[in-house]
């Protein structure tokens, strides 16, 4: 496991289209994911225990911020063959076992994550209503382990911020989390 760290936030980028398949068996495009006050796209994955500490917040954060018009979406770009934790019928079982509330999509060919400079998992891109990048920063303070629950929730604030203004906040702590598992070819 390589740690890594989010770059900064380049405030204004535009997101990537997709097309990517669903545990719901559907295909999913980023117009379908977006909400009307913005868009947060995660690349997380299963088997990252940097992940695998925030599920459950990352599942209240997105249900709390539907209420601000803000829609979400999970994409797992790891190389499975590698990682079989990050298979699809895992990413099936991790998504009805924590009641995802967005969809939980399979980027196969590592190209949406390519797209999106992704670096790890968690990785959070949180756009506002015009589809511009204004938070690339953490969830909170949790690393392997939860935080305690009385730590700022910086990514539900940053985005209940974008719904309400527009603009992400110009203070940003990175991300932090596994490396993305990129197949041979693609590294």
């Amino acid at each position: 496991m390589v740690r890594m760290e989010t770059p900064v936030c380049d405030f204004g980028r535009k997101p990537v289209d997709f097309a990517l398949p669903g545990v719901d068996g559907r295909n999913w495009s980023l117009e379908q994911c977006r909400g009307p006050n913005g868009l947060l796209v995660m690349f997380i994955c299963n088997h990252c225990p940097y992940v695998k500490a925030i599920r459950e917040r990352i599942v209240r954060d997105t249900l709390e911020l539907k209420d601000y018009g803000v829609g979400a979406v999970a994409i797992m770009s790891n190389d499975p063959s590698e990682y079989p934790e990050d298979s699809l019928d895992n990413m099936k079982i991790v998504a009805e076992q924590f009641r995802f509330p967005f969809p939980y999509l399979l980027d196969e060919s590592q190209q949406v994550a390519k797209a999106y400079g992704a670096v790890c998992t968690p990785d959070f891109f949180g756009y506002n209503a015009d589809l511009e990048l204004q938070y690339r920063g953490r969830l909170d303070e949790s690393r392997k382990d939860a935080a305690p629950d009385s730590v700022r929730r910086d990514l539900f604030e940053a985005m209940k911020q974008v719904a309400l203004t527009g603009r992400g906040p110009a203070q940003q702590i990175p991300s932090m989390g596994c490396s993305i598992k990129w197949r041979e070819s693609q590294a």
